[in-house]
């Protein structure tokens, strides 16, 4: 069994708001687990439409390429409840040749309901798809390029697998 990671620390350039819905939740109460896959893309679809200045779609609307999710990691700190206010914050994490990392820290203020805290974090695995292709490509210099400006630093190069 893994040893549970800490939350991802440092700043978040941009969070998300969600709002958390009555069908949202389980017979307990809480945010449904699987459901904090969809915060993630809500967020993932927002950071992507403030980066590029366009909403994120798909090749029905022309485009030549786009990203699919390869892989996802989410990490549950604690349980949030019908009426909680979020914020999920997402961010660039790293890139290699054809594929990259969004990280994601979704935190729950102060409110009437619970307390301010760190609910749930996260990351998702992106590989970048010639749609015309219909293959896997590297990942546009110009994409990272918008990410670099808005994140204001250089996106780090894929970690090496540990072995």
């Amino acid at each position: 069994m893994s040893r549970r990671s800490e939350p991802p620390s440092g700043e978040f350039r941009y969070e998300h708001p969600i709002e958390v819905r009555f069908v949202d939740t389980d017979a307990f109460g809480h945010v449904n687990n699987a459901t904090f896959l969809s915060y993630f893309e809500a967020a993932r679809a927002g950071y992507y439409a403030r980066v590029t200045g366009s909403p994120f779609m798909t090749g029905e609307h022309g485009l030549k390429h786009t990203f699919v999710i390869a892989e996802a990691r989410i990490a549950y700190r604690s349980p949030v409840l019908f009426g909680e206010p979020l914020l999920a914050g997402v961010r660039f994490a790293w890139v290699g040749g054809s594929s990259f990392a969004f990280e994601y820290r979704i935190r729950a203020a102060k409110s009437a309901v619970g307390e301010a805290r760190i609910v749930a974090d996260g990351e998702t695995l992106q590989v970048m798809f010639d749609l015309d292709r219909n293959r896997v490509m590297r990942v546009p210099a110009d994409l990272i390029g918008l990410f670099e400006k808005f994140e204001e630093r250089t996106i780090p190069r894929r970690p090496r697998a540990e072995v």
